[in-house]
């Protein structure tokens, strides 16, 4: 079986906690991509959102450092930026509208599926 690849893809990494920051990382760059941030905060990922010109994909914790990481999905959906919620907490349905159909993964999560759903992200957003 071929590992999914995100050779090239830029993914924003949005996560407060060390540990899950870095397990994130690792499986981004081991499948090939390039990892933006990680963002430890609500400010920092909005910041990143707005000064990065190429997002292919993102990772979003939904609970930072206290803060609902709403305001950040929102921005996500207006730069037409794919992402997949990474969290301990379900779903997302607590996000805007338009994100309430977000790929979930729960902590712990397989670096695979997380990989193997970034990938399919980007394949449907290229294809709009």
């Amino acid at each position: 079986m071929t590992k999914a690849s995100l050779a090239g893809s830029c993914i924003l990494v949005v996560e407060d906690e060390a540990l899950i920051a870095m397990l994130l990382e690792d499986a981004v760059l081991e499948a090939g991509g390039l990892v933006i941030g990680p963002a430890r905060t609500v400010d920092e990922a909005l910041h990143l959102v707005a000064c990065t010109p190429r997002l292919d994909a993102a990772t979003l914790d939904i609970n930072l450092a206290g803060r609902h990481s709403g305001p950040v999905a929102e921005r996500l959906i207006e730069r037409r930026v794919p992402f997949v919620v990474v969290s301990g907490y379900g779903g997302g349905e607590s996000f805007p509208e338009a994100a309430r159909n977000v790929a979930v993964i729960t902590k712990p999560f397989i670096a695979a599926e997380l990989v193997a759903a970034l990938v399919r992200l980007i394949g449907v957003a290229r294809e709009r």
